[in-house]
């Protein structure tokens, strides 16, 4: 079987979490990075492997394949991989999947939404956004964080799925640690993310550090500007 082809950037939520996934599964991949802060995603020769300019995408010996969960389910169904991570059981896979629906419109959309507003396109256009829009996007994005600890993981879950580590608990957990390079720390007061987020990292060690060494790079270096 041919290797796998993984264009991704991972400064890219979904990225990290299909990064971390293909590492600690062992499934053999090329990494083909795509340099999104250049804008490779745009340049023709890409734009034709993905028509909608966006990353991760993987190409398994000629089936091209966008939409990071969809490549999650995917690699569950035809690589042999431990059953937890997407488990065969229907009502199993069910608490999976329900998160997995949850969070397009939650923990996806606030929490990226408010990295967005509040970070990258100021780094982009230079215009800083009104006090009152930051403050409603941030609004948001807390209750998000609330919902997780006091729903998903509630009654000393731990794992957003139950009692074993999930796909959602990757896709989770690279949302919620991305708000670092806000300057806001989603475990903070949530006791129950505080514990969820050391247990998740120490289950995926050293991959999910070798995943988000970027990220916490870029979280230091936008402090340290704030400060100065």
């Amino acid at each position: 079987m041919s290797k796998l082809l993984f264009y991704y950037d991972n400064l890219s939520q979904p990225c990290r979490a299909l990064e971390i996934f293909l590492k600690i599964t062992g499934i053999p991949f090329v990494a083909k990075r795509v340099n999104l802060a250049a804008g490779e995603n745009f340049q023709e020769e890409y734009s034709k492997l993905n028509p909608f300019k966006k990353v991760p995408v993987i190409d398994d010996n000629g089936f091209i394949l966008t939409e990071s969960i969809a490549i999650l389910r995917y690699l569950c169904r035809e690589r042999p991989v431990p059953d937890h991570w997407y488990p065969k059981n229907s009502q199993l896979r069910a608490r999976v999947d329900e998160y997995l629906e949850w969070q397009h419109n939650e923990t996806r959309a606030h929490c990226a939404l408010y990295f967005r507003v509040s970070v990258l396109n100021p780094l982009i256009t230079g215009d800083q956004p009104s006090e009152k829009k930051i403050s409603d996007y941030k609004r948001r994005m807390m209750e998000v964080c609330d919902k997780i600890n006091d729903i998903w993981l509630k009654d000393g879950k731990k794992y957003i799925a139950g009692d074993n580590i999930t796909v959602a608990d990757l896709l989770a957990i690279t949302e919620l640690d991305q708000l670092k390079m806000t300057d806001y720390d989603p475990s903070q007061g949530r006791p129950a993310i505080a514990s969820w987020m050391a247990r998740v990292r120490q289950e995926t060690n050293p991959f999910y550090e070798q995943a988000t060494v970027r990220v916490h790079k870029l979280a230091e270096k936008y402090k340290s500007k704030n400060l100065s």
